[in-house]
């Protein structure tokens, strides 16, 4: 049967992260308990920094804001995971598949984002430390919180865009991790996909490198402010509190950039799935507990709070 006589694809056949069906129970455990830990550990996070007035600083006002956008993104993945290793037919309809790639890059940009402002807050915290009040007001937080929601929301429209606009005919298998991305989503596409494909590095540039470019830029800026302090104790604070956030800058945009900042391959392979079950899943579980286990101040409150 000819191409053009091909129906248009309804619904996409998930292949997960494995074929054999005697894992299914083991992974689904595993994921739920990954799920339950996310969940658990950015509640904490968010709880204890609206309830706590020692935490009503810059830079854990981002911080909410980033377990807030941890929830949203696991939310959005873990759940529809766990109901397909119980369902023999792993199957999503486009509307869904649509639905759930707007709400991926629009939550997963905005991170990237706010990593990097995160990163700016950092940076005059311990470079200017004089002028901190006076740069870092309320009304300028806001609009730093705004900021990465805004670019998240375009970033999410131009490549869902771009992506949704090919025709999908025949193939509706995918072999990827129980969840939908543009790179996935390309393979099965029935036409030419350059223009999706340079479309989506473009903003890859945009919403990944040039957050790396910003978190660098200020690093290098308070590492070396660091390394005059002549109070070892004051190097020691801050390194402990930049070294949680570049732990989770490497983890995060380090996998999301392999996953989206490289030739697209018409062959998604084991490593692939395996990578974007990191940045997407088990680095939205870390992130609480690499921020508190790191941080003085975070442990110190949830100490009072829960009386241990």
């Amino acid at each position: 049967m000819g191409e053009d006589n091909q129906t248009f694809v309804t619904e996409f056949v998930f292949l997960g992260l494995s074929r054999d069906p005697q894992m299914q129970g083991l992974r689904f455990f595993l994921f739920l308990i990954i799920y339950l830990l996310t969940v658990l550990g950015n509640l904490i996070i968010i709880v204890l920094i609206h309830m706590h007035s020692r935490l009503h600083t810059p830079m854990y006002f981002f911080l909410r804001n980033l377990s807030f956008a941890d929830l949203c993104f696991s939310t959005t993945i873990v759940p529809q995971v766990l109901v397909r290793f119980l369902v023999k037919r792993k199957t999503i309809s486009f509307a869904g598949c649509s639905m759930q790639i707007v709400v991926l890059l629009l939550v997963g940009c905005t991170e990237c984002i706010l990593l990097a402002v995160m990163s700016y807050d950092c940076y005059v915290a311990v470079c200017k430390p004089l002028h901190y009040s006076a740069i870092m007001t309320h009304w300028v937080c806001v609009q730093l919180d705004i900021g990465p929601w805004a670019s998240g929301t375009f970033v999410s429209l131009v490549d869902t865009t771009f992506t949704l606009r090919l025709p999908y005919k025949g193939n509706h298998i995918i072999s990827h991790f129980f969840f939908f991305e543009p790179p996935a989503l390309l393979k099965l596409a029935s036409a030419d996909t350059y223009s999706t494909e340079m479309a989506i590095f473009a903003m890859g540039v945009v919403i990944l490198l040039a957050p790396v470019s910003i978190i660098l830029v200020s690093y290098w800026n308070t590492i070396s402010t660091v390394i005059q302090m002549q109070s070892g104790e004051g190097r020691l604070k801050v390194f402990s509190t930049c070294g949680s956030h570049l732990i989770v800058v490497v983890l995060f945009h380090g996998s999301a950039i392999f996953a989206y900042m490289r030739p697209n391959s018409k062959k998604m392979n084991e490593g692939d799935k395996v990578i974007s079950m990191f940045y997407s899943v088990i680095t939205s579980m870390g992130k609480p507990f690499i921020y508190s286990l790191r941080n003085k101040d975070v442990k110190q409150v949830f100490r009072k709070s829960f009386g241990t």
